[in-house]
């Protein structure tokens, strides 16, 4: 591809957080807008933290998202070499300087000064290198250093707001400002798209890129543009916390969120289309997208018009689409992959497909994730009722205007025909006779059959269950109530 060249650089040290997918969407509607090139690039330099594991889930959460890589992924660490060479080629260039201070020692110093950080002890002390050394890059004393990003325009940073950074601890290890300058150098990265949270890295990664281009036997590099990305913020507008906020995706995976719905949505948290459509295909997503036209506001993650979006998604599919892509929260052993946060409360052989086959059109009406179905039809398969304790006391147990619409259904259900129309009517004249609307009517019934008071249609639900057991049904909730 002749386009633009973009990268998304995640670390594997936990779960795929979806400010960082929000990132990758926005690279790779970039790049295809532009007939560019997506780069997957791992940045697996920290040992510590890593896990092989998480190496291999980043590429896999993506395909489950529809983020198809162009080139990759690439290990961070495979670029040691560069790294390590690049440090010295400064080195050698005079824009690096040893410095043995402590920790302790700048500390002390430090105590009282206007300007915080490294106060520069080192930098014309002609310090020898050594185990036990550090290296600073040498921050020029004027000037500033512009950034041109393509969402916040030019942002100019002094340079006198900038203390002498460490680029290369005493063990060796080249830290991420200058390792990122170099994989992006390497790669031949043309744009920079990332969150904001790094914009305060962009001036040190500028200042060593540019001094790069200046040092012997390293070849010049055209800076790339930058365009830093709007933070995802919570109900309080505050950061969106790890510890405090779903922000796993694969979270949103397991929890049964479509991935075309979690993309409409990722893709409007900075960014909108032409129009006051909210539910947009990826294609015109991808035709419209430019990122002048992101804004640098902060981006609120709700959590709730994203659950309302995918109910959206769930509605339009077709009822034979929607039992295919349910299938892992309904039927797991027919299935690939299972999700870890839902446990199927029936056994194969519990399980009726034809049942299920036929409440489905019902059931897509009202759910707004796969994670609810199993909930919301366990009654169909279990031959106990999973009664909800609270709905059947409030429902049932305290209420005997329930009880007898309980009674007299037991009587007129043994011979009312077994159809939709023929309950209906049923229930509505037993509730008219005990001074009941048909909404209250039927929430005894449905309480005594499902075991709560939400669920599928009602008298769908029954027809399906048949008359013995419906009947059976309403005289074990009576018997409850008696125990």
């Amino acid at each position: 591809m002749s386009g633009p060249r973009v990268r998304f650089a995640p670390s594997p040290t936990g779960f795929l957080h979806v400010g960082s997918a929000r990132s990758c969407l926005f690279n790779w509607l970039f790049a295809r807008h532009n007939d560019g090139t997506l780069v997957l690039r791992i940045e697996d330099t920290d040992a510590e933290r890593n896990r092989p594991d998480l190496i291999e889930g980043i590429p896999l959460t993506l395909t489950w998202l529809g983020i198809d890589i162009d080139e990759g992924p690439y290990l961070q660490s495979s670029f040691l070499p560069q790294h390590k060479a690049s440090a010295e080629a400064l080195w050698e260039g005079a824009y690096l300087y040893a410095c043995d201070c402590t920790r302790e020692q700048i500390d002390e110093r430090i105590k009282g000064n206007a300007k915080p950080g490294y106060d520069g002890f080192c930098r014309d002390r002609s310090v020898p290198r050594s185990e036990t050394t550090a290296l600073r890059f040498r921050v020029p004393d004027t000037g500033v250093t512009v950034v041109h990003d393509l969402i916040r325009g030019d942002v100019e940073f002094p340079h006198d707001s900038y203390e002498d950074f460490v680029v290369v601890r005493s063990n060796g290890t080249v830290l991420f400002p200058l390792a990122n300058a170099v994989d992006d150098r390497e790669m031949n990265i043309t744009h920079v798209v990332r969150g904001e949270d790094l914009f305060p890295t962009t001036p040190k990664q500028v200042m060593m890129w540019l001094a790069l281009n200046e040092c012997k036997n390293i070849d010049e590099v055209a800076l790339p543009a930058y365009a830093h990305l709007p933070m995802l913020v919570n109900e309080q507008r505050k950061k969106l916390s790890k510890r405090k906020d779903p922000v796993a995706v694969e979270s949103y995976r397991d929890e049964g969120y479509l991935p075309e719905a979690l993309i409409n949505y990722l893709s409007l948290l900075g960014w909108s289309p032409r129009g006051e459509e909210e539910i947009v295909p990826v294609a015109t997503s991808i035709e419209e997208f430019r990122l002048e036209d992101v804004s640098h506001s902060p981006a609120f993650f709700d959590v709730k018009k994203l659950r309302h979006m995918n109910g959206e998604y769930i509605r339009r599919l077709s009822v034979n689409d929607f039992i295919e892509r349910s299938a892992p929260w309904v039927r797991p052993w027919s299935t690939s992959w299972n999700p870890s946060s839902v446990a199927v409360p029936w056994t194969e052989q519990q399980f009726d497909e034809k049942i299920y086959e036929d409440i489905a059109e019902l059931i897509k009406e009202r759910v707004a994730t796969f994670g609810e179905i199993p909930e919301m039809v366990s009654f169909f398969f279990l031959a106990d009722v999973p009664f909800d304790e609270a709905s059947f006391d409030k429902t049932i147990r305290n209420d005997e205007v329930a009880q007898q619409m309980l009674r007299s259904s037991i009587e007129r259900f043994a011979s009312v025909p077994w159809d939709t129309d023929s309950l209906h009517e049923a229930t509505l004249s037993l509730g008219e006779a005990l001074g009941l609307p048909l909404r209250k009517a039927q929430a005894p019934l449905r309480c005594a059959v499902t075991g709560t008071t939400i669920g599928p249609p009602l008298f769908e639900s029954l027809v399906l269950l048949g008359r013995d057991l419906v009947v059976e049904r309403f005289r074990l909730a009576l018997e409850r109530v008696n125990a």
